[in-house]
């Protein structure tokens, strides 16, 4: 493997293992020195390429960004969801969404740029599909924020279910889960009605 080669697959190893105990931790939580542990590399040699950690989180958020969008464009290319299969998308898309929820959590601005671009495309999806709620960008935003609060309460989610959620199939059982949840209607349309003319 040539020099430039090897230094990519490097910067690669030490962005994923970021991105890994990042989304674990917390930023405060996972020092230069357990990052450059999990990729195998030396603390020098995460420093020759990204300089700090600061500089290091702006590299694995505008990744995650970037991968997630991806992902997402991959899923909804034909505007069907019901062939989602949560434990094929597990080991590609929970570290992105752990570790965006967590930088989220810590302030990252890219994180919630994110989550902000998320609620647009809900919101688009709604309208796309005759979906006509009271508030759309209301409904867009809870949405959005239901499916980001399994990760951000993930222990107590799997304790509530006996299973790991963090695990292929307990993310796997919560995402059908979440399919099954913004699916199945919880009123019939006479009750929505109903409850439209009382808030008039």
């Amino acid at each position: 493997m040539d020099r430039a080669a090897e230094d990519l697959t490097a910067r690669a190893r030490i962005r994923d293992a970021a991105i890994k105990l990042f989304g674990e931790r917390g930023i405060e939580g996972a020092s230069i020195r357990d990052i450059a542990a999990e990729a195998g590399v030396s603390s020098g040699l995460v420093r020759h390429h990204f300089g700090s950690k600061e500089a290091l989180r702006d590299a694995c958020d505008r990744y995650a960004k970037e991968r997630m969008m991806q992902i997402g464009a991959e899923l909804t290319q034909d505007g069907d969801l019901t062939g989602l299969d949560p434990l094929a998308l597990h080991p590609i898309a929970f570290p992105l969404q752990l570790y965006l929820v967590r930088s989220m959590m810590d302030g990252s601005e890219t994180a919630t740029a994110l989550f902000l671009e998320g609620v647009d495309a809900v919101e688009a999806w709604a309208a796309g599909y005759g979906i006509t709620p009271k508030d759309p960008r209301g409904y867009a935003a809870a949405l959005a924020a239901i499916k980001l609060s399994v990760l951000i309460l993930r222990d107590q989610v799997s304790k509530a279910l006996g299973e790991d959620i963090t695990t292929p199939a307990g993310y796997n059982r919560i995402g059908q889960a979440l399919m099954e949840v913004f699916t199945i209607p919880l009123l019939t349309p006479e009750q929505i009605d109903k409850i439209r003319k009382q808030e008039k």
